[in-house]
C-alpha cells in the first residue's frame, strides 16, 4: 500500500482549472520530482496536498485512508504528518530561529517546551545552523533562512515533506546549501515531494520523476526513463527545451 495515493484530483480558480485529474503514488521513502513548464499545477498540487488548495474532485488517501479536507480535526491530524516548505522563508522575524523550531511543536503536538528545543537544536545542527539558534531571521543569509524552514517543518517530525521551488528565491551561490540539505535529508529515509527547475539534482536525488502539463500528468517514471527514454511527446519537448538552455 502506498503512503500516498492521489486519485483524480481537480482543483481551480473560478472558473479556470489548475488541476485536471491528476493522479499519483509515493511510497514510503520515494523522493518525487515534479517537473513541467510553469503554470502545469505543480505548486498547486502541493498547496492542495495540504489543505490550502481546495479541492473540487477526486480523493487523497494517506496510508489507505481518505483525507476529509472538511474536517478540521482530520485536517489538522494529516498536517502533522505532512508539511510544507514555500519558495519564502516565512519565518517569525520578531522570533529567534530556536524559537521558530519550538513554535509549532510545544503549541500542536504538545511537546514539552525543553524536549522541543533539545530536537530544534538538533535539526539546525543537521542542517548546519547549530550556531544560529539565538538568531534573528534577518540577520542570516537567504538560503540559512530556507534551511531554518526545513528544520522547522521536520520539527513537527512529518511522515511526508513537501518542497515548492524551495531554491527559486535565492542567489545563485546559495541554492547549492540548500540542496546539500535536502540530499542529506534524502538519507533519512523521510519520503518527499518536491518542485523543483533545479533538472541535474532532479535527476540525482529522485525515484521517481512526474513531468505535468496543464494540470495533467504526463508521465512518471524513473529519473532514467524521463530525462533520456521519455515515452510521451510532451516530455520529450521538454526535455529538449532544457538541453537547449
Amino acid at each position: 500500500m502506498p503512503l500516498l495515493e492521489i486519485v483524480d484530483l481537480t482543483a481551480g480558480y473560478g472558473s479556470k482549472t489548475i488541476l485536471d485529474g491528476v493522479c499519483l503514488t509515493a511510497e514510503r521513502g520515494d523522493i518525487v520530482s515534479l517537473i513541467g513548464p510553469s503554470g502545469s499545477g505543480k505548486s498547486t498540487l502541493l498547496r492542495a496536498l495540504i489543505g490550502l488548495t481546495p479541492a473540487s474532485g477526486g480523493h487523497v488517501c494517506l496510508d489507505g485512508v481518505a483525507v476529509d479536507y472538511g474536517n478540521k480535526a482530520a485536517l489538522a491530524a494529516l498536517r502533522r504528518r505532512m508539511t510544507i516548505v514555500f519558495q519564502q522563508f516565512n519565518l517569525f522575524q520578531n522570533m529567534r530561529v530556536i524559537d521558530n523550531l519550538t513554535l509549532a511543536p510545544v503549541r500542536t503536538l504538545g511537546v514539552a517546551p525543553a524536549e522541543a528545543e533539545s530536537r530544534g537544536r538538533d535539526l539546525l545542527a543537521r542542517v548546519g545552523l547549530a550556531d544560529k539558534a539565538g538568531s534573528y531571521p534577518d540577520e542570516l543569509s537567504g538560503g540559512q533562512q530556507q534551511r531554518v524552514a526545513i528544520a522547522r517543518a521536520l520539527a513537527m517530525q512529518p511522515e511526508m515533506l513537501l518542497l515548492d521551488e524551495v531554491t527559486s528565491a535565492l542567489d545563485p551561490e546559495r541554492v547549492s546549501e540548500v540542496l546539500e540539505t535536502i540530499r542529506a535529508l534524502a538519507d533519512t529515509g523521510i519520503t518527499m515531494l518536491l518542485v523543483s527547475h533545479e533538472m541535474a539534482f532532479v535527476r540525482e536525488i529522485s525515484t521517481k520523476v512526474v513531468m505535468m502539463d496543464s494540470g495533467r500528468v504526463v508521465e512518471a517514471g524513473p529519473p532514467a526513463t524521463i530525462f533520456d527514454a521519455p515515452t510521451q511527446p510532451r516530455t520529450a519537448a521538454f526535455m529538449r527545451a532544457i538541453i537547449r538552455h
